[in-house]
């Protein structure tokens, strides 16, 4: 018997497989993790299959060592989605393997969690003897009724109880395995599946015919609090009669545990949460019990689509638009076109569900799209029990300036907040930006203090009193000073999270807040702490980012301020409209989710834009039917193509001469196969944030109409990317999250 292994070594030379010969007594499997010789060293690799007869002599080929674990860790259908990535996503087959499992399996860097357990040999009259004749020995009587109810771990036991039980033959030793369990699903509680509504109902009935009759892709566009989770659910739950399992990806690990609550209080056991906040331990304890069948339904993020289950029956994409669910790194897969695949291998129900929709996503469910591309619409456009969407006032902050208020509250927002307080309800205060002050300057120059690895102004944080990139990390203490013109005029301008804190802070003393972005939830569950603390009513206002601005649920939320709307409404990227549009009507949809009325107050120096007008209308058909024009008329996506290679590197010409170099040949190359007439755009030119991290940056940008053959002009791009010359990293992106 011969293997053919993929090594796992990430090289574009080693991207084939290699073979090996099977020894007798061996038993290997596709799918399987195996350890072989591979030049002088040992390598892990991944069996991706076998056959009785090879093209290689049997002499030149070595023998395979034993398997890493005795059941294959890549299951067939995952092994069949990793080479569809491999020429989709024109990457290693490695890279993509190894996506399939978690990544401390590679190497044997995670085991099972073994433990030592005392078990209670004797019952019945035996041990009601033995409990007679020790009456005197009461810590081991003790001990004996703790260990009635089960086995116990012997490091929480009395230890000299525990040996004299070991001696009497009353108590054994046991090692056992123990199973790792994420905080969020430590809660066993069950709720039972409420009553859906008209909406509801009808959009459960034709995804659940679906599911019956061989599957279907489907766009569920509800507006905010129109309960399409419980769409999901009871979809989910008729996929679970029929024996099959469910996938529910959520886009950041901020909502995981919300929707782990929800699934794991409707399922039970049959809950599994995969995601990269977990220990290493629990993943892949996590992973085990979803490929030993013991889980059917997993929640988890962008990764969570490689989850090792069988017979799928339903793929949920919940709020589908946001760009988390693109990878950024090789392979720079889409979790949305992964699960599309996913999908059709199992003959699943498909289900992108949000109140914004991309664009893109949006217009495969139009009508004349392709049937191979398009999605059917299924559309709840009320709250549940008839809840009215929040009202929502736009603020001018440029009369708010006229009028001498310096503050970063309108005289609004600060009149709402003072209300919802009073009231007993509770706020949630949305701005893009972490940190306290966007930048710092010198009135008296101009300077502003920029970091000197990363073409970017360093943002102050208040609570270190330190200047940080959000980039690279690096950090500086405030200047005293002007470092160019000795001035000590220095300034902090803008606001992010830690300046609203702040604010609140200081406006309203009875205010308990809490913040939620990147910095306050660096360590483990610290997500789930701190939106325990607001659900429980232990802080009233709940400052964020865009981490609190979709799908959250909090029934007394009753005020929701969009502190500075136009923070993404300015960025340098033809998406920037329609971010602002989804994020602004995802965060006002916080509020007003229960019997509490809902107000929003979004504010704004530009008030009369569409985008912010739309959004606070909760208008999207607007928004779609303006946005798509605008695109098509400008040639942007969906209605072209997008490709780049970003090159990096330390010496700035030699960056510069391997894009300039390549786009040379890349219009040799569309010249060469006649595509050059549906190229828009060809240009080499230095990338918009020209240095990060110390590496001075360019790019090779082309926009490309549909018609061209994308596949040949992606593959020659990445080849241009692969032979990028010596001190140069070049990598290829396609419509890519931004342009930066």
């Amino acid at each position: 018997m011969y293997a053919q292994v993929i090594v796992d070594l990430s090289a574009e030379a080693l991207d084939r497989v290699f073979s090996y010969t099977v020894p007798r007594g061996i038993e290997v499997a596709p799918g399987q993790l195996v350890q072989v010789p591979f030049g002088p060293r040992t390598r892990e690799g991944f069996v991706v299959a076998l056959s009785r007869t090879c093209d290689v002599p049997p002499e030149k080929l070595k023998p395979l060592y034993m398997p890493v674990r005795t059941e294959p860790v890549v299951m067939p259908d995952l092994m069949e989605l990793a080479e569809w990535m491999h020429v989709r996503y024109l990457c290693n087959l490695v890279d993509a393997l190894r996506l399939m499992l978690p990544a401390e399996m590679r190497g044997g860097r995670v085991h099972e969690k073994t433990q030592r357990r005392a078990h209670l040999r004797l019952t019945g009259d035996a041990l009601e003897a033995f409990v007679d004749k020790n009456r005197r020995a009461s810590k081991q009587l003790e001990l004996i009724e703790a260990l009635r109810s089960g086995d116990m771990e012997t490091a929480k036991l009395d230890s000299a109880a525990l040996r004299a039980l070991v001696k009497k033959g009353a108590v054994e030793i046991c090692e056992g395995e123990v199973r790792r369990t994420p905080m969020a699903l430590s809660d066993d509680t069950r709720t039972a599946d409420p009553t859906p509504m008209p909406e509801q109902a009808a959009a459960v009935e034709r995804l659940t015919t679906a599911l019956e009759t061989g599957g279907g892709r489907f766009l569920l566009h509800g507006v905010t609090g129109s309960g399409k989770t419980e769409v999901y659910i009871q979809l989910i739950r008729r996929a679970l009669e029929l024996g099959r399992t469910a996938i529910v990806l959520v886009p950041e690990i901020a909502l995981t545990p919300q929707m782990v609550a929800w699934l794991h209080g409707r399922f039970g056991g049959d809950a599994a949460v995969l995601h990269s906040a977990l220990s290493a331990g629990e993943r892949f304890d996590e992973w085990r019990r979803i490929r030993d069948g013991e889980a059917r339904v997993v929640i988890g993020a962008r990764s969570a689509i490689f989850a090792p289950l069988e017979n799928i029956g339903v793929i949920v994409v919940d709020e589908e638009h946001e760009t988390t669910y693109q990878s950024d790194r090789r392979p720079r897969y889409d979790a949305r076109e992964v699960a599309w695949k996913r999908a059709s291998q199992h003959g699943a129900v498909l289900v992108l569900g949000s109140a914004t929709p991309s664009i893109s996503t949006y217009m495969r469910a139009m009508p004349g799209v392709r049937p191979e591309n398009r999605l059917e619409l299924v559309e709840l456009r009320q709250r549940v029990k008839g809840r009215p969407l929040p009202e929502v006032e736009i603020v001018d902050m440029r009369g708010e300036f006229e009028r001498g208020n310096r503050s970063i509250f309108s005289a609004r927002l600060s009149a709402e907040l003072r209300r919802c307080l009073d009231e007993g309800h509770q706020a949630m205060l949305f701005i893009n930006r972490r940190g306290h002050s966007t930048f710092v300057s010198c009135r008296a120059c101009g300077y502003v203090v920029k970091c000197d690895q990363c073409d970017v102004t360093m943002t102050w944080h208040q609570a270190e009193n330190a200047l940080r990139c959000h980039y690279c990390g690096k950090t500086l203490p405030p200047p005293e000073t002007c470092p160019q013109c000795g001035s000590s005029y220095i300034k902090y301008f803008g606001a992010g999270t830690q300046k609203v804190q702040e604010e609140v802070r200081r406006q309203f003393p009875d205010a308990r807040v809490l913040r939620m972005d990147v910095d306050t939830t660096r360590e483990k569950n610290a997500h789930a702490r701190i939106l325990n603390r607001f659900r429980s009513g232990e802080a009233n206002v709940l400052v964020g980012t865009q981490m609190i601005a979709k799908g959250l649920d909090f029934p007394n939320v009753a005020l929701v301020g969009v502190v500075a709307a136009d923070l993404s409404l300015n960025l340098p990227d033809y998406r920037s409209v329609e971010r602002t549009f989804q994020l602004i009507t995802q965060v006002a949809g916080r509020a007003g989710r229960a019997d509490v009325p809902g107000r929003v107050v979004v504010q704004t120096y530009d008030p009369d834009h569409y985008g912010i007008r739309l959004a606070a209308a909760q208008d999207y058909r607007a928004f779609y039917t303006r946005e798509s024009a605008y695109r098509r008329a400008a040639m942007y996506p969906p209605f072209t193509v997008i490709a780049r290679i970003v090159y990096s590197g330390k010496d700035e010409a030699a960056v510069r001469a391997a894009a300039l170099a390549d786009e040379a040949r890349l219009g040799a190359f569309l010249d060469e196969v006649d595509a050059r007439r549906d190229a828009i755009q060809l240009a080499a030119a230095e990338a918009p944030i020209r240095q990060i991290r110390g590496e001075y940056r360019w790019q090779l940008l082309l926009k490309l109409y549909f018609k061209a053959d994308l596949d040949a002009v992606e593959a020659r791009m990445q080849a241009l990317a692969d032979a990028a010359p010596e001190g140069v990293r070049a990598e290829l992106e396609v419509n890519p999250n931004n342009l930066f």
